[in-house]
């Protein structure tokens, strides 16, 4: 029998790095509401008291960009420039372009906005064919989230993070080992108190018992204490979240960031592809796992390579797999885009929590191969 211990990360909403993405997204979808072919590469900062907003759009869309950053941190509950920021009086600064002419030479035309590899992958392991670790570590964290706005326990602050260690055998996930919470919070709250709180009302919740035992160990903030966060606590960057926003680091990823970029960047659209095919080739009972990897070029309309994985779970050849998803598949980027319909403002849904594993979301519906 095969045992191993497996660990995924995730991280709430106040999360300075999700602040950053959540800021370049809404952006993104505020030019998408206005021009559907809206070009957008928005990078986010933010350190103290200060917003930093830089990239290039081209856009026919009027957006006041600051005013969708001070939203954002409003709406995430971030108030306070004491203990993280504070949306009424931090600083936005702004410096943004338009898309370079050589990139948009290739673009335009159909091609790739950019050269790269990106990765899709699906496992049986949960309803929503995403590895177990990730599910549950997203589960907590938008479950701090929700206790935190409805008042469930008010002393909670926006930033925090969770962590799920799983215990495997045979590749199935048998019981969780370790939970690790780390979530902001008033001063005047304390650790007994949070600890008692958070297990019962955060992770009791949403963890079925049946993965939980005498010797799960639970962790809530470690270190004692966390009273500074957000921008104040430690800087936020836009697409710094990358293992957190896919697959918890259970399958590859190809480098390449998500918020703040509009669907012509195949870093985000081809990524969002490669799990809806692989999510239907699971569906499709023609594996248990399977991982897929495409290449593309600046400007080139199709793929340079397709590469299939399924771990020796495979009912069907590998190769006769790839030639049904070649068959299906139109992978040029303005053929994802028409598919998955990716010029809709839907992107401040993925954001938080996963872009991967939400039903409502278009590449998380599945096809029959």
């Amino acid at each position: 029998m095969k045992k191993y211990f497996f660990t995924s990360e995730s991280v709430t909403e106040g999360h300075p790095d999700k602040v950053c993405d959540l800021i370049s997204d809404s952006i993104l979808d505020e030019c998408l509401k206005q021009d559907k072919y809206s070009r957008v590469a928005i990078e986010t900062f933010a350190s103290k008291n200060l917003i930093n907003i830089a990239g290039q759009l081209t856009t026919n869309a009027k957006i006041n960009v600051e005013d969708i950053a001070r939203n954002v941190l409003k709406e995430i509950g971030y108030d306070n420039e004491e203990t993280d920021i504070d949306y009424r009086t931090c600083k936005v600064e702004t410096n943004i372009t338009k898309q370079s002419s050589d990139i948009a030479m290739g673009v335009d035309v159909g091609g790739a906005g950019d050269q790269g590899i990106m990765f899709g992958y699906a496992s049986d392991e949960t309803k929503e064919l995403m590895p177990f670790a990730i599910a549950m570590a997203h589960k907590l964290a938008k479950r701090l989230t929700e206790v935190r706005k409805n008042k469930e326990i008010d002393y909670l602050r926006p930033d925090g993070k969770t962590q799920v260690t799983v215990e495997y055998e045979d590749d199935i996930p048998k019981r969780i080992d370790a939970i690790l919470i780390s979530n902001q919070h008033l001063d005047t709250v304390d650790l007994d108190t949070m600890k008692k709180d958070i297990t019962e009302k955060v992770i009791y919740k949403v963890i079925d018992k049946k993965y939980i035992d005498e010797n799960t160990k639970i962790y809530v903030n470690p270190t004692g204490r966390f009273v500074i966060g957000g921008p104040l606590g430690d800087t936020g960057l836009t697409g710094r979240k990358i293992i957190v926003d896919t697959y918890g680091g259970y399958a590859k990823h190809g480098g390449g960031a998500f918020s703040g970029k509009d669907a012509s960047k195949v870093d985000r659209s081809s990524t969002y592809m490669l799990r809806h095919i692989a999510k239907s080739v699971v569906a499709s009972e023609f594996a248990k796992k399977c991982e897929l990897q495409v290449s593309y070029a600046i400007g080139m309309k199709e793929p340079l390579s397709i590469f299939i994985n399924t771990f020796g779970t495979n009912t069907i050849p590998e190769e006769e797999i790839i030639e049904r998803i070649k068959e299906r598949f139109d992978l040029t980027p303005n053929g994802i885009i028409e598919y998955l319909e990716l010029r809709e403002p839907i992107y401040t849904k993925t954001t938080n929590y996963g872009h991967f594993g939400d039903k409502d979301l278009p590449w998380e519906k599945v096809v029959k191969l």
